[in-house]
Order: C-alpha cells, then structure tokens, then sequence
C-alpha cells in the first residue's frame, strides 16, 4: 500500500529547502507518495521538475501574522483532511506549529517534524525565548518523531524537553554524491563563474542574508583580514570575501560593504550551483550566531575545503576543534578573523585539517542515508501505525 506523506515547509529554499527537497527525491525508489506544500521557495520549480507534486499555500509566510496565520491553519487542515494522508512531515518554525497544528486537527495517523534548529537563541530576549520553548513544547505533545539535524540538536531538544527522549531520533544532512577534493582546474572554473582573479586568497560562506547568519560579522572579518594584509600580511594581501546566498538583509549588507573604500565583498547572491562554486574558495568561514548543521560546511568539507565557524548547536558535529576545522564564539568577528589568518599563515596544518574532515563524513551525509532514516520515521514506532485506508504498518 502506498504511503502518503505531507511533506509542509514555511520556505523550500536555504539549507533547510535543500535537505527537505534531498530526502523527498530520496523516496523515489520507496513505495511513498510525497506531497510539498510550502508558502514559497526558490526550489518549488526544481522539485516540480522532478516530478513531485508541490501545492503552494501563500498563508503560509515566515514571520508571525496575526491575520494570515489562522487563514494558513484553516487551509492546511483542510487539505490534509480532504487528502487523508497517512503521515504529516513538518519543517522549519512556522511549518512546524501550523503543520502541526492542522495534522492533529485533521487526525492525520502520524506526524513527524525536523529540527533543523530552533526559533530560540541566547541573542533574544529571555521572554521571547521562553515563549518559543513552550510552544515546542505544546507541539511536542503532537510530535511522534523528531528528527534533529546534528546530535547537537537533538541534545538540546531534549535537555529543553520538547519532545519525550524517546521520539527523539538524530539525521544528518545530505550532501551530493561525487564531490571531491578540488583540483586546480575546478579552482579556476569556479572562480571563473564568479569573476574572481585566480592568483586571489578567497574566503567565503553559503547561507541566506539574514539576522541568524550574521552577514555583518563576516564583512567585518574580511575588511579586518584586508587591513592586516595592508599591514604587511602577505598571505593576507589582497583577500577577498564572497557571500553565495541572498535574503532579506541583501540591500542592508550591499549599504554596508558600499560605506567602506575597500570593502574586499563580493556578494555573489541566489545561486544554484553551490557545489560548482566552493572550489573557488580557500577557506570556508561560517558567522552564524546560531545554526543546526549547515550544509554547506559539510558540502566544503566534502570538497576538501578547510573550515573556521562559529561554536553554534551542531556544528561541532563536524567541525572539531584542531582536529577538522577551527571554531569560536558566535558574535565575536575579531576571533574569527584571527582564526582564519592563524590558518591562512599555516597551509599545511589548514590541508591536514580539511583531509581529516573529509575523512571523517563516512557515509553520514549521503542522499541514501537519510532516504532510509526517512522511511523508518514514516513506518516504525513502539506501536502500530495506522494507515488513512484503515491498514496497520507495524512497528
């Protein structure tokens, strides 16, 4: 009997766009029906193209709306009543409460909702923090499988108590098949694409323009790290920085770069070939002030890239401290920056740190490893599962 899944995010796009799209196209070979329903996304054609049937539900919008949230919630209920699914999987904040909200209301059989991390941080307010962690709490109660993104989420889901330890279950991302360390041909190709200069020190992220990600602070880094090669550097003169992402903070950071004489920032946008274009870069840094586990650091490291990040939830997962990569404290661009030049000046210790990073990813991020992580949330469980048609999946 084919199952049929639900699958409701906020936006199927960034890197949780990315992993949700990942393990829908990984069911192709399971006897599983997916559905997508999002309020927008940049990914909405690829997955069309693919052949998964994707409903928009434009209610559904990111920020908080008193007005367009009940309209959201009434329509997801709706459909998955009319649909009579047989699982609901949630992602993201928004998707997750109305997703939620509307799979309990519509009696859908099983609920299943990914943390790719959270809606609270220690840069909030504690009200606003604590007003977040009940109402995780509350969905909890309708949650039968949590799946968190990196054990360091999954870690503080339960030290939070959002959901009971044992609906806790911990994924990876899922990565390409096929990347590779970089050979200088893919170096120069990928530069290329970008109009960057070949013989340029390149650093550089992927990520949304957004507050989490702290695109300031890597601004920030790069006129400090340019400053430094003016200062008599070498290895740091002439250091360029590129953003691959785009966002709603983008004109904010382009006013930003454009205030300073030598800003050093390219700010390449909203790119679909992300993986083509990490060769470009020497070094991958990562500002976040808060993070699950970011794709793109695995996919860097996957492409022997060596990382400097910031000590956010699960990116020790991956990024372990003088093992495979540096970390430092969120918000503190001037450790970061001293921690990427420590490598810099240190290509082959920063060449050791990137191989035992690739070394290490094993068989974790595979496209394959979470399809079948998937199928086991969606049939599994200490009891029966019962189907929409009124058939039972044991567990």
């Amino acid at each position: 009997m084919t199952l049929r899944v639900a699958t409701l995010i906020t936006r199927l796009e960034g890197g949780a766009g990315q992993l949700t799209l990942r393990g829908v196209l990984s069911l192709a070979a399971a006897d599983i029906e997916p559905v997508i329903v999002a309020g927008s996304g940049a990914l909405l054609g690829a997955a069309a193209a693919a052949g998964v049937e994707v409903i928009t539900e434009p209610a559904l919008g990111r920020a908080i709306d008193p007005c367009r949230d009940p309209r959201a919630l009434a329509a997801l209920s709706a459909l998955l009543r009319e649909r009579a699914f047989d699982v609901a999987h949630t992602h993201t904040s928004k998707a997750g409460v109305l997703g939620r909200l509307a799979a309990h209301h519509a009696k859908v059989p099983r609920v299943v909702h990914t943390y790719h991390g959270f809606p609270f941080h220690e840069f909030q307010s504690g009200v606003r923090r604590a007003a977040y962690v009940a109402i995780e709490r509350r969905m909890g109660q309708f949650t039968d499988v949590a799946l968190c993104v990196g054990t360091g989420v999954a870690a503080e889901a339960i030290r939070r108590r959002l959901v009971p330890p044992e609906r806790v279950r911990t994924i990876g991302v899922a990565v390409p098949a096929g990347l590779a360390p970089a050979d200088a041909e893919a170096r120069d190709r990928a530069r290329r694409a970008l109009g960057l200069p070949s013989e340029a020190v390149v650093i550089g992220t992927v990520g949304r323009l957004t507050y989490q990600k702290a695109p300031e602070d890597f601004v920030e880094v790069v006129r400090e790290l340019r400053r430094r090669g003016r200062a008599g550097r070498p290895e740091l003169a002439g250091l360029t920085g590129v953003w691959i992402g785009g966002g709603e903070l983008a004109g904010r950071v382009a006013r930003l770069i454009a205030k300073h004489a030598d800003p050093g920032v390219l700010l390449a946008g909203e790119r679909a070939d992300v993986p083509g274009l990490l060769p470009a870069l020497d070094m991958f840094v990562l500002p976040s002030r808060y993070e699950g586990l970011p794709t793109a650091v695995v996919e860097a490291m996957a492409c022997g890239i060596p990382v400097v990040a910031t000590a956010v939830n699960a990116v020790p997962d991956v990024v372990v401290p003088g093992e495979t990569g540096l970390l430092v404290p969120p918000g503190r661009p001037d450790l970061l920056a001293d921690a990427v030049a420590y490598l810099l000046a240190r290509p082959e210790l920063a060449a050791r740190m990137a191989e035992r990073a690739r070394e290490s990813l094993g068989h974790r991020f595979e496209i394959s490893t979470l399809g079948a992580a998937l199928i086991e949330s969606y049939t599994r469980s200490s009891e029966n599962v019962a189907m929409s048609d009124g058939s039972v999946i044991s567990g």
